[in-house]
């Protein structure tokens, strides 16, 4: 399941951050703000109607990411 496809307030665990293209600059940036394996993140909001952005609790941090840039996360929703 890719992140973009949560919904608000639910908890998953990051499997992998997939590129989406030879050298995606975003898919890295993902990476180095601590989207990696096994890391906890929370679905906190979204923007109107489900839209952008969508905000998501990552370690001790929160961050706005388009749907675009949270479909490279691949999850696992927590039982």
């Amino acid at each position: 399941m890719k992140l973009s496809e949560l919904h608000k307030d639910t908890v998953a665990t990051v499997v992998a951050v997939e590129d989406q293209m030879t050298g995606d600059t975003i898919a890295r940036r993902l990476k180095e703000l601590g989207f990696v394996e096994g890391e906890r993140v929370v679905v906190r909001a979204m923007g109107p109607f489900g839209g952008d952005p969508m905000m998501v609790h990552i370690g001790d941090s929160r961050f706005a990411v388009r749907r675009t840039e949270a479909a490279r996360v691949k999850v696992e929703v927590a039982a």
